[in-house]
């Protein structure tokens, strides 16, 4: 890993966002590192955007990321991923949800949800101006494992296949931060997610 790694993860209110910035702090809080984090809810009870960041090496003097600098961007929701792109540094990693939110302004008429995100991203994957691009139906993973709120967690799961953290890690952390009910069905979501891009 870099001296400092910088995360941010984005979505829709109500997606789990703040739920899956826990389990990767206690993730991160088990090795060591120094770990600065900061939450931005904005209007998310009216389905707004929520906004972590999560930054973490030897020594870190602030949790705020700058456009450009982030390693990770870990989006809940296809626009949200593009809103958030201009926040990786030039080779960052994007990992997103394919699923669609339409925001109030689309849901209004206003404006219209623009639905060539994803292969705008896979074009800049191919000019190498984005890294690397891990989209997943984190929904539908989720549904197959019995608890469609889970989709964070298969997007965790995901974002640490890419991290350098043991997957024990990961698993201590959702045992300790998700309610004994949904435990298994978090930790299913997880391991699919985990393992989505070894088994394609």
């Amino acid at each position: 890993m870099p001296k400092t790694t910088s995360i941010l993860m984005g979505g829709v209110g109500g997606q789990g966002i703040v739920l899956a910035s826990k389990i990767l702090a206690h993730v991160i809080q088990a090795h060591d590192f120094d770990l600065k984090i900061s939450e931005i809810h904005g209007m998310a009870q009216r389905g707004g955007s929520v906004l972590t960041y999560i930054r973490f090496g030897e020594v870190v003097h602030s949790p705020l990321i700058e456009p450009g600098q982030a390693d990770y961007v870990m989006a809940s929701e296809k626009l949200e991923a593009w809103r958030w792109l201009p926040y990786l540094h030039s080779g960052g990693t994007m990992v997103c949800s394919t699923q669609e939110i339409k925001p109030v302004p689309v849901i209004m008429g206003l404006q219209k949800y623009p639905h060539n995100i994803e292969k705008a991203m896979q074009t800049m994957v191919a000019k190498g101006t984005l890294g690397k691009l891990y989209a997943i139906n984190a929904l539908a993973v989720a549904r197959e494992c019995g608890q469609p709120k889970a989709a964070n967690v298969a997007l965790i799961g995901v974002l640490a296949h890419c991290l350098q953290f043991p997957l024990a890690s990961f698993e201590e952390a959702l045992e300790a931060i998700v309610p004994a009910r949904f435990l298994a069905a978090n930790k299913k979501a997880f391991l699919a997610g985990y393992q989505y891009f070894t088994d394609i």
